[in-house]
């Protein structure tokens, strides 16, 4: 990192800003272009191991990517906030944001898919405890296995 006075290395405060953020931008290997998406997420450490779960179509153009190619990067970021100075080359910005790599695959089960949901759910709603009844059947859950995270702040 060019910026090493901005890194976040602690792994507490990095999962606290990944939980500040509100969408996470998958980027999939596209032939010789790249594909960006934006999606809700769910976001959890187990085995201190950072993962990820997204819920989508069954269908459609980053699930034939991840048939192709599982590696994926990924982009989170929060906290915005321009800071005014008397020239334009004293205008800055505060922020915070993750980069990473990992591999991405598809839920299958019945119970790993409903804890995927909770996840996400919990993410955005604070509640922990959802049902999920047979349209759960109709959604496909990815999975985010974290294997590369790097995390910046700008105060």
């Amino acid at each position: 990192m060019r910026r090493s006075d901005r890194e976040v290395t602690e792994p507490e405060k990095i999962n606290e800003i990944i939980l500040s953020c509100d969408c996470c931008r998958l980027g999939f290997i596209d032939k010789d272009s790249t594909y960006i998406v934006p999606l809700n997420f769910g976001f959890t450490v187990t085995d201190d191991k950072r993962i990820f779960y997204f819920h989508g179509a069954k269908e459609g153009k980053k699930i034939e990517l991840i048939k192709s190619n599982v590696t994926v990067g990924f982009e989170l970021d929060t906290n915005h906030e321009l800071t005014k100075g008397k020239s334009a080359c004293q205008y800055s910005f505060k922020y915070q944001s993750i980069i990473g790599n990992g591999k991405v695959s598809l839920v299958n089960g019945k119970n790993e898919k409903q804890k995927a949901l909770c996840i996400i759910m919990e993410h955005y709603t604070g509640k922990k405890d959802w049902t999920f009844d047979d349209s759960l059947n109709s959604v496909a859950i990815l999975k985010l296995d974290v294997t590369e995270l790097s995390c910046k702040e700008h105060k």
